[in-house]
């Protein structure tokens, strides 16, 4: 018997994290299913439409997709998540969830549909290369690879050059006007202005994710009340650093070394061991600031659906 394709309620949102949980195969996605869940689900929904898909065998649940439509680029539509658990691989559950989302995506205007993360809220940059089943399946089905990603680690362990003291930092800083601090909610209007004149994209609404939120922050860096640079942890998922900016008037400056160990010293203070900075950039900046190193590489792929496709 093939797999039924639902929409499941919300009040199975529950078992969709406990599959999730079992479907993961890396132990850092699976603990942290539940905020994945929540950001891509419930926190998404307002301000995109979110298409949550689920498939059955019977009455249980054994594979789920969330899938979205940009809010940049409504032609674009995104597949945030898609996990089959381990028993019902190579049955066609996969295929049948990401063909569903190419309709439904459609339906709602996407003429292509990215496996690619969906900013501000997303899970991974795109299929993590270590998940093969994924990486096959998107090959199958005629996505093609169009760019790389990747994520680095930095250890929150003591002793780890990423909680090295910046109190010497701030006080350079201090002596030329500058100040460091935590970023309250009073301050979101200044950041996300700030974030969206000096860099553009989603990262006022990831800001807007980070300050104020359990589990997640952001610290700032100002001079005579104007912003010098920014750095947040938490907006999707509690482990992951970002995003972060430094004006480029005030580059090399110190500012975005201080910020970045201030958050990961948050981030260890809450007993996250490892965190992971996404979607990274500079590699050679975190690499020096906090020792980080290259560790989960995605790949991101794209394929033309409904009247893209017809082209």
């Amino acid at each position: 018997m093939d797999a039924e394709i639902i929409e499941p309620s919300h009040d199975r949102l529950p078992e969709v994290v406990d599959l999730c949980r079992r479907a993961l195969d890396l132990p850092e996605d699976a603990a942290e299913a539940p905020a994945i869940l929540d950001a891509l689900v419930t926190r998404a929904a307002t301000d995109r439409p979110v298409a949550l898909i689920g498939a059955v065998r019977g009455p249980e649940l054994v594979g789920v997709l969330v899938g979205s439509i940009s809010p940049q680029d409504p032609r674009l539509g995104h597949v945030d998540l898609v996990a089959v658990t381990p028993e019902e691989r190579r049955r066609g559950v996969g295929r049948a969830l990401l063909g569903e989302a190419e309709r439904r995506l459609a339906g709602l205007g996407a003429t292509e549909l990215l496996l690619a993360g969906n900013p501000p809220y997303y899970a991974w940059p795109g299929i993590d290369v270590r998940y093969t089943p994924a990486v096959c399946a998107a090959l199958r089905l005629g996505y093609r690879q169009d760019r790389t990603a990747w994520n680095m680690t930095a250890d929150l362990s003591d002793g780890s050059p990423a909680l090295r003291s910046t109190e010497a930092a701030e006080r350079r800083l201090a002596d030329r006007g500058v100040t460091v601090r935590r970023a309250e909610p009073a301050d979101l209007p200044a950041l996300a202005g700030f974030a969206r004149a000096t860099f553009g994209g989603a990262w006022d609404a990831e800001l807007a994710g980070s300050v104020g939120r359990p589990g997640a922050g952001a610290h700032l860096a100002e001079r005579d009340g104007e912003i010098l640079g920014f750095a947040a942890y938490g907006s999707s998922r509690p482990s992951w650093f970002g995003p972060m900016g430094t004006a480029p008037a005030a580059e090399g400056s110190g500012i975005g070394g201080v910020l970045l160990r201030r958050c990961l010293r948050d981030q260890a203070a809450a007993g996250i061991d490892a965190a992971q900075i996404g979607w990274v950039g500079p590699v050679p900046f975190y690499s020096g600031s906090a020792g980080a190193r290259i560790e989960r590489v995605f790949f991101l792929y794209r394929k033309a659906i409904g009247n893209g496709a017809a082209k």
